[in-house]
């Protein structure tokens, strides 16, 4: 029931979701099958030339998905946020079973079949198209169907590169640890994923070779119809709006609360928006700014001059600020102006732990090092500010290797025992939800992690109304109110569009 009521209060929101979605697995569904049987075919017909082709789609299908987003986010032309690099993914996964099922099909047919057929004076053209192509069909067809359905579940992952689709709900789910949410996303794909086997098992029985040709005519120009239709509107559903100004976020609850921060700010002013929240981790998004895939997104000053700029930071928050300012702009990037409150990491035990073992500062850790799991997100596993530093900068070293998770569910994993120390974020509302303890940074090993909007210059530039929205957001949110509200939408599971409307009425 619970589900049901979320679907129905975000039902607008759902269908664009599944429009999305649909439109993402017909657009690469059919550059694949384009691309899949003429590979096929020339790999059944030429098995020299087609061999290397087939060894290209094996290990594309061996790439896992986050894997491959990686590796096409930067390259040139191709590169970037948004549908065209998932579409690319999903072409990629598609391959492989529709290449195997036409080479499967056209080597299948029947040796003596063939022979009559060239002893009837048919050309290889002919023989393909009369002969070869329609008693191989099934076995491509049973392909195509293989891939469009692995095309729906992998599409979820789309989401995590701005691409949209029902992955969104899912991984909204995984940050606010959030099962209705996370169902709200799975549900419609798995039946998605059902319906699409079930259609496309209808079409293969349909084309059969002993069915009636004007049946099997009247499905190919339906499915053709059906399949024009569905690109032409993908095509124009995927476009932003001319001069929509884009706007991106992180991917955990308070990035995606300071997104949805900026873009009703923003629309507060008239001025449209596409948002493209929950990206990623900080990498992509600085990626994204630069491309000019996004035209602002929240960073934090600490952050960027450790992770992204790979410099050393001091202590005094006025000097990080303008060494920020100052970097940024070297790539024609502006930081504006400080949103409030300092979000720097936080270690974090469980609080029954700290009080009987006397924990109070992350060098008190010595006591308990060899025997406990730390836990850390994959961001502060490998950032310049992170575990390693922080290891050298107090003497710690931990018996066992870190577990390394999501931060979203590094919280739990603490508060349910599974680890026993990690490292979380000062703002968080799951501190003191799930009972957790902060331990002094008594040595002052963390820099200040200002929350500031970084936008593109060019675009403040060409839409001064843009630069004034974000400036007005300096100075207006507190520590505590940014606690309140990834507390609604952490521990109260409220939309986080609905939280940041309410504080903007209360300002």
């Amino acid at each position: 029931m619970t589900l049901l009521r979320f679907w129905q209060a975000h039902a607008s929101e759902l269908w664009a979701m599944i429009e999305r979605h649909v439109v993402l697995v017909v657009l690469s569904s059919g550059a694949a099958i384009a691309l899949g049987v003429p590979i096929g075919i020339l790999a059944a017909h030429r098995p020299r030339i087609g061999k290397p082709l087939v060894a290209f789609a094996n290990v594309a299908q061996t790439v896992p998905s986050l894997a491959l987003l990686g590796f096409l986010l930067p390259l040139p032309f191709i590169g970037g946020i948004g549908s065209r690099v998932a579409i690319l993914a999903l072409i990629l996964y598609a391959l492989l079973p529709i290449v195997r099922g036409t080479i499967a099909g056209i080597t299948t047919v029947d040796a003596g079949v063939v022979t009559a057929a060239t002893a009837m004076g048919m050309t290889n053209r002919q023989l393909l198209w009369l002969v070869e192509l329609p008693l191989a069909l099934p076995s491509i067809l049973a392909g195509i169907r293989v891939a469009t359905v692995v095309g729906v579940g992998t599409a979820t992952i789309a989401a995590a590169i701005g691409a949209g689709g029902l992955g969104e709900y899912i991984f909204r789910g995984l940050s606010m640890v959030d099962s209705t949410v996370i169902l709200a996303g799975a549900v419609p794909a798995a039946l998605l994923a059902v319906a699409a086997d079930l259609l496309l098992t209808w079409v293969e029985r349909t084309l059969r070779p002993s069915r009636h040709r004007a049946s099997r005519r009247r499905v190919l120009v339906t499915a053709s119809a059906l399949t024009v239709i569905a690109v032409a509107f993908g095509g124009l559903s995927m476009r932003s709006a001319p001069d929509a100004i884009v706007v991106g976020s992180k991917n955990f609850t308070e990035q995606i609360i300071l997104g949805e921060l900026f873009a009703q700010s923003l629309e507060a002013r008239g001025i449209v928006v596409t948002r493209r929240l929950n990206l990623g981790g900080t990498f992509i998004c600085d990626r994204a700014l630069r491309s000019g895939d996004i035209d602002v997104y929240p960073e934090y000053t600490g952050t960027a001059l450790t992770a992204v700029f790979h410099e050393t930071v001091g202590h005094d928050r006025g000097s990080v600020l303008e060494r920020t300012r100052r970097r940024y702009a070297e790539g024609g990037v502006t930081v504006l102006e400080p949103l409030g409150f300092d979000n720097t990491f936080a270690i974090l035990v469980r609080r029954a732990d700290a009080e009987s073992l006397g924990l109070r500062s992350i060098g008190d850790l010595k006591q308990v090092q060899q025997r406990w799991q730390p836990g850390f997100g994959f961001e502060f596993v490998e950032r310049q500010d992170g575990y390693r530093g922080l290891a050298a900068a107090y003497g710690l070293s931990f018996a066992r290797d870190p577990r390394v998770m999501d931060l979203a569910l590094m919280y739990r994993a603490l508060a349910s025992g599974e680890v026993d120390v990690v490292a979380g974020d000062a703002t968080s509302a799951m501190i003191a939800a799930l009972d957790l303890a902060v331990l002094a940074d008594d040595r002052g090993y963390f820099p200040p992690y200002d929350a500031v909007a970084v936008a593109r210059t060019a675009t403040l530039l060409r839409r001064p109304e843009v630069r004034q929205a974000l400036e007005a957001l300096g100075g207006q949110v507190s520590a505590a109110e940014m606690r309140t509200m990834n507390r609604a939408v952490d521990v109260d599971h409220r939309d986080a569009a609905e939280v940041v409307r309410q504080f903007l009425k209360s300002r």
